[in-house]
């Protein structure tokens, strides 16, 4: 099995390690409950998607949803068709593509580094924390930071292929295809992250014939044949859409607090450190080795080759510096990090995409993996120590209890971090991709084991185990209302939309646009005191208020969140 693991003389993960990685990246995603709110919310709007057979309107709760592009419902009402509605399968796509990263990372370093470096890359993002955490979580990000960090990868192998190559050519096509992806995941920050990386870049190395091979005659009819037909067609179907998602969705996002996520400037630096704490040593020797020079890697091209590729058919005179691959990875990651803490909104999946690019960083400075993987095992299982005994002094003291199941996750958790300790330490120099391996499957699984952890320990985090109760007593003809909130799981669960009473939230566009919907709290009331069969969830305050002044039901469910109420 280790040559399996450790493919040939360059150290490179065989096939039986990406599967073993694969398999571990994938353990819990059937397990873990959707959590709120945007677990339920990414899970929802496919479904609805695919109930009513409009692929271009996206409604959430049966209101129209214009906050974010449609790749990523696309891709999760297919899962859904072809795998059924699960908690796995609504997960697939954004988690699966989050795992790519991994692979994505390796074989662009592989590429121009070789393998050694390629190694050290792959352990060093599959280590991370941060990635690792948020990689695992139905967002948009996971799908956003792979076909954006495709996009930034295809672009600079395009500028290290020699001029005017077929190579050239066909991954700058690439880039601009899988930014073309990234804006239908995410929207038009694609354009500000990559064009401010690009300028700046430019800039700072005095190099114009950047600029010439981008192949924009080809690349931009690509890129606008991509991504433009949905945005075309959706609004001439709904007139409100461009104001509502080019203006408060990008420019006030940005330039406003009108989201409510107002956080200091630097806000962003903690996440940031605690995704590369394992190897923020390599990636501060990394990055100032790769801002003086390319370095040199066994097994691949380095500076030398990195330069005659970028100048050949170069005009003659032409003051352009060779391109710089890992620099410009930097400035794009410097990009990234200032533009989100500039921001308004600020919300801590924002910087995901700097990780796959950092990590690429470190690999190509060339260290050793060995090395790096036994001082990310130490860091690694002192951070799960600390998060598994606070998270259990957490439910200790707020509860007065620890569940048996977050003692058995936190237990697991505990176990991979020595696991982990025991195989770097005894690793041989013939066994040292295994070790990198098996540290990288240390930090998967046990990362994962503390976010069930964490989904078991109360309050509720999600609204499974409350509509798992409240079930026996819904029909498919039962009216189902929620009174004062919006529990975003609640609607994936029993599979159905709910009637808003007496609230907005995120969905307040929708409402504006079909004020039918909107139910007001006495309306409400009447209908329910009228009689007959109805399931509501209230808002425990509200619960309590209207019980108190003699609203009749009957509590068949409730967690701290919400009530679930039979009006028989």
């Amino acid at each position: 099995m280790s040559g399996e693991v450790e493919a040939g003389a360059t150290g490179r993960p065989g096939w039986a390690a990406w599967v073993l990685l694969a398999l571990a990246w994938f353990a819990t995603v059937p397990v873990r409950p959707l959590l709120d709110p945007d677990e339920g919310r990414y899970a929802e709007i496919p479904r609805e998607m695919l109930a009513s057979g409009d692929w271009v309107t996206p409604r959430f709760d049966g209101l129209l949803y214009f906050e974010k592009p449609p790749l990523q419902y696309w891709a999760t009402a297919i899962a859904y068709e072809v795998f059924g509605v699960s908690e796995w399968s609504s997960r697939l796509w954004s988690v699966g593509l989050a795992f790519a990263c991994l692979p994505l990372t390796f074989a662009w370093v592989a590429r121009l580094y070789g393998g050694a470096a390629a190694r050290l890359a792959l352990t060093a993002l599959a280590v991370s924390p941060f990635f690792l955490i948020v990689g695992h979580i139905n967002l948009l990000d996971g799908a956003f930071s792979f076909f954006l960090t495709a996009a930034v990868l295809a672009f600079t192998l395009a500028q290290t292929s020699p001029a005017r190559s077929p190579a050239e050519r066909r991954w700058m096509l690439t880039a601009w295809a899988a930014a073309a992806l990234a804006v239908l995941s995410k929207g038009i920050v694609v354009g500000v992250l990559a064009g401010a990386a690009l300028v700046i870049y430019t800039l700072i190395e005095r190099d114009s014939l950047t600029w010439r091979r981008l192949h924009l005659a080809a690349g931009l009819p690509l890129f606008a044949g991509v991504a433009a037909p949905w945005f075309v067609v959706v609004s001439l179907r709904n007139p409100a859409f461009p104001g509502f998602f080019f203006v408060h969705e990008h420019f006030a996002r940005f330039l406003t607090t009108v989201h409510q996520r107002v956080e200091p400037w630097w806000y962003f630096l903690p996440l940031l450190l605690v995704g590369v704490l394992p190897w923020v040593v390599p990636l501060a020797r990394a990055a100032v080795s790769a801002w003086r020079a390319e370095p040199e890697a066994a097994g691949g091209p380095g500076r030398a080759a990195l330069t005659s590729g970028a100048a050949a058919g170069a005009a003659p005179g032409s003051a352009s510096a060779p391109f710089e691959p890992l620099k410009f990875l930097l400035v794009f990651a410097a990009v990234t990090l200032a533009f989100f803490s500039a921001s308004g909104s600020k919300l801590a999946p924002y910087i995901l995409p700097m990780l796959p690019v950092l990590a690429a960083v470190t690999g190509a400075s060339g260290g050793a993996a060995d090395a790096l993987a036994r001082h990310a095992a130490r860091i690694g299982a002192a951070l799960k120590g600390v998060v598994a005994v606070a998270l259990l002094l957490y439910s200790a003291r707020r509860n007065s209890y620890v569940p048996h199941e977050a003692l058995l996750w936190t237990g697991a958790a505990l176990l991979t971090a020595l696991a982990a300790l025991v195989i770097t330490w005894r690793a041989r120099p013939a066994t040292r991709t295994a070790a990198s391996v098996a540290t990288a499957l240390a930090a998967i699984l046990g990362w994962q084991c503390l976010m069930c952890a964490y989904s078991a320990t109360p309050p509720a985090r999600s609204a499974r185990e409350l509509v798992r109760a409240a079930r026996p007593y819904i029909r498919a003809a039962t009216p189902l209302y929620s009174v004062g909130q919006y529990r975003e799981t609640v609607s994936p669960y029993l599979a159905r939309t709910l009637q808003l009473v007496d609230y907005e939230g995120e969905l307040h566009f929708g409402l504006e646009q079909e004020p039918q919907h909107r139910v007001a709290m006495r309306e409400f009331v009447a209908r329910w005191s009228a009689g007959g069969e109805a399931v509501a969830f209230f808002d425990p305050g509200i619960w309590d208020e209207w019980r108190r002044r003699g609203l009749p039901g009957r509590v068949i469910a409730f967690d701290d969140y919400t009530v679930a109420v039979s009006r028989l």
